[in-house]
C-alpha cells in the first residue's frame, strides 16, 4: 500500500498549538475586561529602547497607557505584553523619537510600524482619509467617475 502524505502531518501538534492560542486569548480578554479598553489589533509587538529612554524623569508613557501595560522598574520602563493593545498612546507622549517602537497587525492583514509621534499622526490621518472617502462613495456612488477625471489631470 502506498504511503500517503498525511502520515507526515502532525494533527496533535496543531491541536496543542490551537489550545495554547485559545488559552492565551482568553487570558488576554480576562486581563483587558476590567480596563474597559477594546482590543482593535490581532497581534503586535512593542519595545522600549532602554538606552534612549528617560522614563525615570518623565514617565509620560506610563501615565498615557490606557491598560497599564507599561510600568516603571529600576532598570527602566517595563512592558506587560498581555495588557498592551498597541494603541500608540505611549509613542504619542514620548519625548524621545525612536524610543518606543510599536508594530501591529490590522484585521485586514496590514502591518503598521511606528516609533515617532509624527508617524502615529500621519498613519491616523491616512486611515481617517480612507474612511471619509468610503463614506462619500456610499452617499454618492458615482464619485469614482469624478475622482478618476481629476486624477488624470
Amino acid at each position: 500500500m502506498p504511503k500517503s502524505d498525511s502520515s507526515s502531518f502532525d494533527i496533535f501538534g496543531l491541536l496543542s498549538e490551537n489550545t495554547e492560542e485559545k488559552a492565551k486569548k482568553k487570558r488576554r480578554q480576562e486581563l483587558l475586561e476590567p480596563t474597559g479598553v477594546k482590543e482593535l489589533f490581532e497581534e503586535g509587538k512593542i519595545s522600549v529602547n532602554k538606552f534612549t529612554c528617560v522614563g525615570g524623569q518623565c514617565k509620560l508613557c506610563i501615565k498615557a497607557c490606557p491598560t497599564n501595560a507599561l510600568y516603571w522598574t529600576t532598570s527602566g520602563v517595563g512592558i506587560t505584553e498581555d495588557l498592551c493593545v498597541y494603541c500608540g498612546a505611549c509613542v504619542l507622549c514620548c519625548m524621545v523619537d525612536d524610543c518606543i517602537k510599536v508594530e501591529r497587525k490590522r484585521e485586514d492583514g496590514k502591518t503598521e510600524r511606528f516609533s515617532k509621534p509624527k508617524d502615529v499622526i500621519m498613519l491616523q490621518e491616512k486611515i481617517n482619509g480612507q474612511k471619509r472617502l468610503e463614506r462619500v462613495k456610499s452617499v454618492f456612488p458615482d464619485t469614482d467617475v469624478y475622482c478618476d477625471r481629476y486624477r488624470k489631470k
